[in-house]
Order: structure tokens, then sequence, then C-alpha cells
């Protein structure tokens, strides 16, 4: 989901940005664990379980356990 924010300068300037906390370069961008695991599936972030254990959990420090994963990914279909 990307948002759009406009805000109009003295000059009247549009200046636009995009914020998109799904996709991230650091496990410690995201929010929740649904954000880590649809980045982690489609593969935006293919390194978020890149701690080096191979325990299929995506950014650990919002994604507790597997359990939670696999629950993620059932629900969004990857």
């Amino acid at each position: 989901m990307i948002r759009r924010i406009a805000t109009m300068g003295l000059a009247g300037l549009v200046i636009t940005s995009a914020a998109s906390p799904a996709i991230a370069a650091r496990c410690t961008d995201y929010w929740n664990c649904e954000q880590a695991v649809r980045a982690w599936c489609n593969g935006s972030h293919p390194r978020a379980d890149g701690d080096g254990d191979g325990d299929g959990i995506p950014c650990e420090n919002v994604c507790p356990n597997r359990r939670i994963v696999n629950q993620i990914r059932a629900q969004i279909g990857c």
C-alpha cells in the first residue's frame, strides 16, 4: 500500500512523497509481522530471513514464531 502525501509550498510547488512501510531495507523498518511476511513473499525483501538460522521466520523482531508466519502466508496466499 502506497500513501501519497502532497503539500503546497509557498511558491506554489507541490511536493509529493511516498510512504510504504511494507517495503523496507531493514527488518527494523517494519511495524508488524504481516508487513515483513508480505515483503518477504513478494520478493521486495528476500533476505528478511537472513539471520543465518534458516528457520523460515522473516524479521524476528516483529515475527515471533513460524506458526504466526504460516498463518499470515496462508491468509495472503504466499
